[in-house]
C-alpha cells in the first residue's frame, strides 16, 4: 500500500464524488439505499458491545503468527497492532450492519474473517441469518470464535483454510447468497477469480460489497473491471469500499460518493 496514492486518489475521490444525500440520483432503487442505509446513522443495541470487543483488542499484547494470503507473506504481528491498523472503522462495520438489515438477508458470506468485527456486524442483524465467513489463519480464527462467543453470537461458521482452495466447496453449500463482503485476497488476479465464482450464486436483491478498492493500483484495476462484469447494473464507490449490485431494474450506472 503506497500512502501517498491512496492520499492522491482520495483527494481525487472528494473533488469528483457527489455527497449522499441522493440528489443527482434519478435511479428510484438507489435513491432509496443512499436515504435508508449510507445515511442512516443511527444506532443499534448491538453496536456497543461489538465496540467494546474492538476497544479490549487494541489493548491485547498477545503475538500471532499467520500467512497473511491478503498480501501473500508470512506475518507475525501483536493483536492490538492488527486491530488498530487491519479491522474496518466502526463507521464501515455498522454500514455493512444497516445494509445486511435493508436486504433482509438471510445467507451471507466473508471473505476474510480477520478477528471477527465485521463479521459480528454481518451476523448480529437476526439469528437467523446464515454468516460463513473464511479465515486463512487458524489462529486467528481462533481469536474471532472468541469474540463470536462473548458476544454470544451463534450463527458464524468459519471455514478456516486457503480461500484460493476452499471458496467453491463453500459456495457449493449456497443455494443462492444475500450479501457477500470480499476483503481477503487483495490482488487483481484473486479479486477476479473470487468475484466470477460469488456470481454464479448471486440474485436479482444479492449486493457484493469489495474492500480497499483503492488498496493498490491492482486493486483498482479489479474494480475497474467488476464494474464492467455483464451480470453488474450498477455500483458505487465509496472509496473505502465498492458497492455491487445486479439489480436487472437498475440502468446500469456508476456513482461515486462521499461517505
Amino acid at each position: 500500500m503506497n500512502r501517498f496514492r491512496i492520499l492522491y486518489k482520495f483527494i481525487l475521490h472528494f473533488l469528483t464524488a457527489r455527497n449522499t444525500h441522493g440528489f443527482g440520483v434519478h435511479s428510484p432503487s438507489v435513491y432509496h439505499f443512499t436515504k435508508f442505509v449510507l445515511d442512516n446513522r443511527g444506532t443499534y443495541y448491538v453496536f456497543s458491545g461489538i465496540e467494546k470487543i474492538r476497544k479490549a483488542l487494541k489493548k491485547d499484547k498477545r503475538v500471532v503468527d499467520f500467512v497473511d494470503f491478503g498480501t501473500g507473506g508470512n506475518r507475525r504481528r501483536k493483536i492490538a497492532g492488527i486491530a488498530s491498523t487491519s479491522l474496518k472503522s466502526a463507521k464501515y462495520g455498522q454500514l455493512l450492519y444497516r445494509l445486511t438489515k435493508e436486504l433482509k438477508a438471510r445467507n451471507v458470506l466473508e471473505l476474510g474473517t480477520s478477528l471477527g468485527i465485521t463479521t459480528a456486524y454481518l451476523a448480529s442483524v437476526s439469528t437467523g441469518i446464515r454468516c460463513v465467513s473464511m479465515e486463512g489463519s487458524p489462529e486467528i480464527a481462533r481469536i474471532a470464535n472468541d469474540n463470536f462467543g462473548e458476544l454470544n453470537i451463534k450463527n458464524i461458521k468459519i471455514e478456516v483454510g486457503d480461500i484460493n482452495l476452499n471458496l467453491s466447496k463453500v459456495l457449493d453449500e449456497f443455494e443462492t447468497i444475500d450479501l457477500i463482503f470480499m476483503d481477503a485476497n487483495h490482488t487483481q488476479e484473486a479479486v477476479l477469480e473470487y468475484f466470477e465464482k460469488i456470481v454464479a450464486k448471486v440474485h436479482q436483491k444479492s449486493v457484493v460489497v469489495v474492500d480497499d478498492i483503492y488498496w493498490s493500483s491492482d486493486m483498482e484495476k479489479a474494480w475497474i473491471q467488476l464494474k464492467e462484469h455483464p451480470r453488474v447494473t450498477s455500483t458505487i464507490d465509496l472509496f473505502q469500499m465498492g458497492i455491487v449490485f445486479f439489480n436487472t431494474d437498475l440502468h446500469k450506472k456508476h456513482y461515486k460518493m462521499r461517505y
